[in-house]
């Protein structure tokens, strides 16, 4: 190995097995730090002839169940961004953030379909769906992925395109990690330059009121335009700026992709006008780069614990809820984020991350979890919560979006429609029937 190999008690230990959800602590028998694909084929191949089951961490936002006595790839070292201004596409190794992608893509006028996080691991967010500002207009992440190359339980690094392994390109596109270990993948870009976009935060005690001119508003959107909103309490904390300290604050966030930022422009503006006023505005032409400003996603590790559910239409009852059930003096914070366009349509390859039809909106709620001790009250609120919503949900979760304790096979199950999901167990019983790759959305083996 080119890269460190470090067990329990060695220098180094702590730093390689830590990643950014800090409720989820790995204890692994050995951590390798990849630097090639080679590195992934050689780790691999070691923990079968073991008995040993692998798993991956790049940044660790996704961190699931702890990878104890497993043997932990640590592939942040796998760093390599190569862009194709003429395919108009880009190769992302496996330990990539979408900002680097961001930055090689942009002086050819290209953008990716990154998330609303641009420190993201790029290969993760991507095969489990990926959800972002410009979903509405081109589709998941995983929708535009062209080949990859992947290291499956057998040791075997494999090139995977549509044409020289359909079912294996199906699966691995939405499965989140379960059928291999994806060391490199190459998706198209768009001709995207600037957008228009940013955050508008309103007090808490106009909360209902801007709820239902925001609903009310994003029924006249085209595919171009992204929006969701942000509803939380900030504590206490002289660190925040002043505006937030203390206050229960709604963020309705923006984002305009089209052509004609023009568009845009008006079609904020007519929101805002109807909105109560907002103590903050940040709308402006934003280069893509700073796409991630619409979002302010927090970019240090946290303890949180968070829930994930997709809703119907939303009508006056549910935003009763959404107002009674997470409005001031909650402990967590509800997202909302506008589904629809371009995720209805059929992708233009098929793949398993392909949800359930019937989904306007994505709702995640999540909290900060200082104490362990927490945890539990916690869970009991946020299940209150989505009981609450029971009325308005649909099937279906956004991979990406489940995370932590909340993940376990139930929740990944009625993540799939059922024929895809009991596809999946099949290619799971073909490419890895021993389950090494489980410390994810685990998927089983059939007839396991």
């Amino acid at each position: 190995m080119d890269g460190p190999v470090v067990l329990a008690g060695d220098e180094g230990y702590d730093e390689e097995r830590s990643g950014f959800e800090l409720t989820v602590t790995h204890h692994p028998a050995v951590i390798v730090g990849v630097t090639r694909a080679a590195d992934v084929v050689e780790a691999v191949r070691w923990a079968a002839d073991r008995g040993l089951p692998v798993a991956v961490q790049a940044t660790g936002h996704g961190a699931s169940v702890p990878a104890d006595d497993a043997v932990l790839l640590n592939t942040r070292r796998l760093d390599g961004v190569s862009v194709d201004p003429v395919a108009g596409t880009a190769t992302i190794e496996a330990g990539v953030r979408w900002e680097r992608v961001i930055a090689a893509a942009e002086p050819h006028g290209l953008v990716p379909l990154s998330g609303s996080a641009p420190f993201v691991g790029a290969v993760s967010f991507t095969l489990g769906g990926g959800l972002g500002l410009m979903s509405r207009a081109h589709g998941l992440a995983w929708d535009h992925v062209v080949a990859f190359d992947v290291v499956t339980a057998d040791g075997q690094l494999r090139h995977v395109t549509p044409d020289n392994e359909p079912d294996l390109f199906w699966g691995v596109r939405g499965s989140k990690g379960n059928l291999g270990i994806v060391t490199s993948l190459t998706v198209r870009l768009f001709p995207v330059e600037r957008i228009y976009g940013g955050r508008l935060f309103l007090d808490g005690e106009h909360l209902r009121a801007a709820l239902d001119t925001w609903t009310g508003w994003t029924a006249t959107l085209d595919d171009e335009t992204s929006t969701s909103f942000f509803m939380t309490q900030f504590p206490q904390d002289d660190t925040l700026p002043e505006s937030l300290n203390g206050r229960y604050v709604l963020q309705i966030r923006l984002a305009y992709v089209g052509t004609d930022l023009e568009v845009g422009r008006r079609r904020f503006a007519e929101l805002r006008d109807a909105l109560p006023p907002a103590f903050q505005d940040t709308l402006a032409v934003l280069p893509y780069r700073e796409s991630g400003s619409v979002h302010g996603d927090p970019p240090s590790p946290v303890p949180s614990q968070s829930r994930t559910v997709r809703l119907a239409r939303p009508d006056a009852g549910l935003l009763d809820v959404l107002v009674e059930r997470a409005g001031s003096g909650s402990v967590f914070g509800v997202e909302v984020r506008l589904l629809g366009g371009a995720l209805d349509r059929a992708a233009p390859v098929p793949g398993a991350a392909r949800r359930p039809r019937g989904a306007v909106l994505n709702v995640y709620v999540a909290s900060l979890v200082p104490e362990p001790a927490e945890a539990p009250a916690i869970a009991a609120a946020q299940q209150a919560f989505l009981d609450a919503l029971a009325p308005w949900s649909v099937p279906g979760a956004e991979l990406n979006f489940l995370a932590g304790v909340n993940t376990g096979v139930h929740l990944t199950r009625d993540a799939y429609l059922p024929e895809d999901y009991e596809r999946l167990r099949q290619l799971k019983a073909r490419w890895d029937p021993q389950n090494r790759f489980c410390f994810n959305p685990n998927i089983p083996p059939a007839d396991s």
